[in-house]
């Protein structure tokens, strides 16, 4: 799991004259995973995903997606992440 960026690399990419309506780190990333998964008329929904999801979990479902050359990245992304949340919820659950 090393590839995931460190939040340095992150801002680094934050171009402020292009992205001015965004004001917080999730929204960049928020729409940067809408334009990698070419859905990006629906980037309102990844950011409300990317403000309360685990960022573990969005991350293990992009990675999915990437390696799987799909034809339709958002529904396989979707369905991943909803497996995802499932297993972290049941997990959760059985710690309680």
């Amino acid at each position: 799991m090393s590839d995931f960026d460190p939040i340095k690399n992150v801002l680094k990419r934050f171009d402020p004259t292009q992205d001015r309506y965004i004001s917080r780190e999730f929204q960049k990333y928020a729409y940067d995973l809408a334009q990698e998964l070419g859905d990006i008329e629906h980037k309102s929904l990844y950011m409300r995903l990317a403000k309360n999801t685990p960022r573990q979990l969005l991350e293990q479902a992009r990675y999915f997606v990437k390696d799987s050359k799909a034809n339709h990245p958002p529904k396989l992304f979707m369905w991943k992440l909803k497996q995802l949340k499932d297993e972290h919820n049941k997990k959760i659950k059985n710690q309680t």
